[in-house]
């Protein structure tokens, strides 16, 4: 099933996600900082999601990519149902220490929980932006 958000051709942005986390904040294991997911491979920075400690370190232990749910407040295998997952062969910090990056490797596919016409799995980087006008989504993966 789609969504009309995820197929869209005209860029819509949610600049009150970070507010929303904050405000779901109920306990210190729910607080959360943005990881970045990038192929370590090709480069590619296949996805932006969230980590707690207790994702971070199950993470580290498993190797495999555990993030933190904020619209579930649940840890999230990623791929898990799919069998989409990912090997993370490296993290780092920023200088800050309020974000990461996480090098991974899918196991099988891409990352993202949509699919291409080919009912392939795809990036979640899969539209750009036309820079002309601002608001207009090309589908590189359609």
């Amino acid at each position: 099933m789609s969504h009309a958000c995820e197929e869209s051709l005209t860029l819509n942005l949610d600049f009150t996600k970070i507010a929303k986390v904050a405000a779901n904040i109920k306990e210190e294991k729910d607080h959360v900082i943005p990881v970045a997911i990038q192929h370590v491979d090709t480069h590619e920075v296949i996805l932006i999601a969230y980590t707690n400690r207790q994702a971070m370190e199950l993470t580290f232990k498993t190797r495999t990519l555990t993030l933190w749910s904020t619209s579930r407040n649940e840890l999230w295998e990623k791929g898990k149902t799919s069998g989409e997952t990912f090997e993370v062969l490296e993290a780092r910090v920023n200088c800050e220490q309020n974000s990461l990056v996480y090098f991974v490797r899918p196991r099988r596919g891409n990352i993202c929980h949509t699919k291409n016409k080919a009912g392939q799995p795809r990036n979640c980087y899969y539209r750009r932006i036309d820079l002309n006008d601002g608001t207009t989504l090309t589908n590189l993966d359609p």
